[in-house]
């Protein structure tokens, strides 16, 4: 690289949901969803700068295993916005990405590299797109690419690919925890025992720690029944959360990966030293989401 070259560094959060209602199923077989999300602070983490030609590479503590070719997201989204901007703008790069967070995990991690490459790259290329051009080219590479463009605090339903942020939402402690498994989102979709459940309530009126928690308590995740189904390590999971007095704990997305919350960070940090002394092999990370102040969204 010559020296001085720009290099862009952008966060890819893990994606929480809080609350998972399946609603339905479309014809062709895309299931319809009503989901609180929330990002982390903490996440897979995309280096970016130009280059003399294209190059990937992946490091980090889950990289082993994720195809550094065409297969890849991250590839993926490169050439897609390439194809959208353009051979003349879209100059090749140079993409290192960390990965921090376990695969097929439940937690959006290929989705948010993907959504962190797009934007990055947009910027990078100073490319003249808008939002809803870059949630188009997202959705064509998976249905969790337009919240993970946001990143912010929202509900999805659809798809996933109807996208409502919140105007305001607080910052929540949380722990995430996955005990070192791998689980199929085809295979947890189709061992679902109902497809049309009622959607989200809506949510309260003041938004703090209890009135999120207690407003949780009254939804589910629907994939986690079928999840657990198939890998019941997922309980083991929980049941280490519960022991270490989480608020709140419930799997995120289609799982493995569990969370707990905790009413201050520092509470959820001492309850990821204790889960992890108990289990060393099993991925835990303590972290905050991301807050939103009224009318940032």
């Amino acid at each position: 690289m010559e020296p001085g070259t720009e290099v862009r560094t952008w966060l890819a959060p893990a994606k929480i949901n809080l609350a998972l209602h399946v609603i339905g199923q479309r014809a062709d077989g895309y299931h319809l969803i009503d989901s609180l999300a929330v990002f982390t602070r903490f996440g897979d983490r995309l280096e970016i700068e130009r280059a003399e030609q294209d190059d990937f590479s992946v490091s980090g503590r889950y990289a082993a295993g994720l195809p550094l070719d065409g297969d890849n997201l991250v590839v993926k989204a490169r050439d897609a916005l390439r194809r959208e901007a353009g051979m003349q703008q879209g100059s090749p790069v140079a993409i290192r990405l960390e990965k921090n967070l376990p695969i097929a995990s439940g937690v959006g991690g290929g989705s948010s590299n993907a959504a962190a490459a797009l934007n990055t790259l947009a910027r990078l290329w100073k490319l003249d797109i808008d939002d809803n051009s870059l949630a188009r080219i997202g959705l064509s590479l998976g249905a969790d690419l337009p919240m993970c463009l946001k990143s912010k605090p929202l509900i999805a339903r659809g798809i996933g690919d109807e996208v409502s942020p919140l105007s305001a939402f607080p910052a929540l402690g949380l722990v995430l925890v996955n005990p070192g498994i791998a689980v199929s989102t085809p295979d947890v979709f189709k061992a679902l025992s109902s497809r049309d459940n009622e959607a989200l309530p809506p949510l309260p009126k003041r938004l703090d720690f209890h009135t999120i928690r207690n407003w949780l308590e009254t939804t589910r995740n629907d994939l986690e029944p079928a999840a657990r189904s198939i890998e019941p390590a997922i309980g083991e999971a929980l049941k280490a959360l519960k022991k270490a007095d989480a608020a709140f704990a419930r799997m995120s997305g289609s799982g493995a990966t569990c969370f707990g919350l905790f009413e201050t960070g520092n509470v959820a940090k001492r309850a990821a030293i204790e889960i992890r002394a108990r289990h060393p092999d099993w991925f835990v990370a303590a972290t905050r989401s991301m807050e939103v102040s009224d009318g940032e969204a």
